[in-house]
């Protein structure tokens, strides 16, 4: 079978690759991780950086690749922990922040840990900024933070509802009450690209398939683009997302002001 992901980051995915039939149509931690690190390092240069992640796979994965950016470009981290996913009450890591006049959380996780941190840090009194990775990347995330979010950076590709090539499909997805955030549309995109690899070999056959898979360029929602040899699309890079007001929006490699 031809599996094509459209979320899955850890870079072992390709680069321990089970097989030719393994593909992913979004990035990588180690991508990821570069562009938190860098933006770290270079926005809160003279702050204090806190680095925290849920000891499973992708959080693991995300915050040691951003430490390791964040360190190549010359900034150590002030702290370096873990935490437990599912629980309720994260007042003790929180107050372990405070104590050492943390300024900035990267937090590798998902985001109900996250929103939780948040939220219970501003209870603190805390001005702390929370950055994470593309699984804050979801509306459920401002759902349990409320105006606690407001301010939290966040790493993702570049957003596939504002592709003109995906105008079409956005309005259709609108008009059936589903806003397409996230990896929606990277799913959408995973489908089009076997659909047309499909069509081009005349087959469903995996090696049919396979073979069009590594040959073509295929055109879909989140734009145009092939598979390098280890499965991975030459698609944009990650950029830094800001989230205001319940929504997000792509920002330059710049730390925005303060929220008021």
């Amino acid at each position: 079978m031809v599996q094509i992901s459209p979320g899955s980051t850890n870079p072992a995915l390709t680069d321990d690759r089970a097989g030719p039939n393994i593909y992913r149509v979004c990035g990588r931690d180690d991508q990821q991780g570069s562009v938190a690190g860098k933006y770290l390092a270079k926005n809160f240069a003279d702050k204090n950086i806190a680095i925290v992640n849920d000891q499973n796979a992708y959080g693991k994965g995300l915050a040691e690749e951003t430490k390791k950016a964040l360190n190549a470009a010359g900034k150590q981290e002030l702290m370096y922990g873990t935490y437990a996913t599912g629980q309720r009450d994260y007042s003790a890591l929180v107050s372990k922040l405070r104590q050492a006049h943390v300024d900035v959380l990267f937090l590798g996780g998902y985001h109900t840990e996250a929103a939780l941190i948040v939220r219970q840090m501003r209870d603190q009194g805390m001005s702390t900024v929370l950055m994470g990775g593309d699984t804050l990347v979801t509306q459920d995330y401002w759902s349990i933070a409320g105006p606690a979010g407001e301010g939290t950076l966040m790493t993702f590709l570049p957003d596939p509802r504002k592709n003109s090539a995906a105008t079409e499909v956005v309005k259709r997805f609108k008009d059936r009450g589903i806003e397409p955030e996230g990896f929606v549309l990277y799913t959408y995109a995973a489908l089009q690209a076997w659909s047309q690899a499909a069509q081009t070999a005349g087959t469903t056959d995996m090696g049919g398939v396979v073979k069009a898979l590594n040959k073509n360029e295929f055109d879909t929602v989140v734009g145009k683009f092939r598979f390098n040899e280890k499965g991975d699309p030459n698609l944009p890079p990650y950029a830094v997302y800001r989230w205001s007001n319940g929504t997000y929006e792509e920002i330059g490699d710049e730390a925005p002001a303060p929220a008021g």
